[in-house]
């Protein structure tokens, strides 16, 4: 079991607290979402996660002592224009000519075999997506940070990206961790959904959501969750619910 349970006393940017007191954990097989108004600094805790942020109080206790290998794709797909799709892809890997076939495989899942050879400026921006996240798999992450992935994308578009999100995840049982707004698609992927308060963050209410999608058969009625959520706590994506509500969980 690989993971990593995380503790977050402060983090400010500046003077400016951006997230305070905030603590859960990830493990394999998990599929964690974010939700939470925007500036609460989700993006910054994913920074934090993925090592390019280290100024912060608090720690990340990994499992097996270190951490393992991690794979993120940003709000914007960051594709470099002088290289393909394929060559963006391998661009993460250590060794990439020993690994052909998990290219091709990773090619496969997001259906851009096809398009292996364009450059980034002859994809449409959902081919794009595609492209950042078979570079997000390309290293068999332990854990999968995704910032807010299908933003932007028609409903069709993104439809079709959640769904290879989900295969990628079972492939390779990776943890995951998504930062969204979108609370119908949280409901959609989510085994818990962490609810941030506005500035600075803290969690102000854990959602589970059992069985996991990780099993292939199980699917969910995300509207009829979302109105459930809602009845039981109307305040939820105000970010405020867990400070005029003691109750909430």
């Amino acid at each position: 079991m690989k993971g990593c349970r995380v503790k977050i006393a402060n983090k400010c940017f500046g003077e400016i607290p951006v997230i305070q007191q905030l603590e859960f954990e990830i493990l394999t097989n998990a599929f964690v979402t974010l939700v939470g108004p925007s500036g609460t600094g989700k993006s910054t805790l994913l920074n934090i996660l993925s090592g390019l942020d280290s100024d912060f109080d608090g720690s990340l206790e990994w499992a097996d002592g270190g951490p393992g290998r991690i794979g993120y794709v940003f709000q914007d797909p960051r594709l470099m224009p002088w290289l393909t799709v394929r060559e963006n892809i391998e661009l993460v890997m250590t060794d990439a000519d020993d690994d052909k076939s998990w290219v091709d495989h990773l090619l496969r899942k997001v259906e851009l075999s096809d398009r292996s050879e364009a450059y980034p400026g002859q994809l449409s921006g959902g081919m794009q997506r595609r492209a950042a996240l078979a570079r997000g798999m390309a290293i068999k992450p332990d854990i999968l940070l995704l910032d807010e992935p299908f933003t932007s994308l028609d409903e069709p578009t993104a439809a079709g990206l959640r769904e290879m999100v989900l295969d990628l995840w079972r492939d390779h049982s990776s943890a995951v961790l998504l930062v969204t707004h979108n609370l119908r698609e949280a409901l959609e992927l989510a085994d818990q959904i962490l609810f941030l308060s506005k500035g600075p963050a803290r969690i102000v209410h854990r959602e589970a959501l059992l069985p996991s999608r990780i099993d292939p058969v199980v699917k969910r009625d995300s509207d009829g969750l979302g109105r459930e959520l809602m009845k039981r706590h109307p305040d939820i994506l105000s970010g405020i619910a867990a400070y005029s509500n003691p109750n909430l969980g």
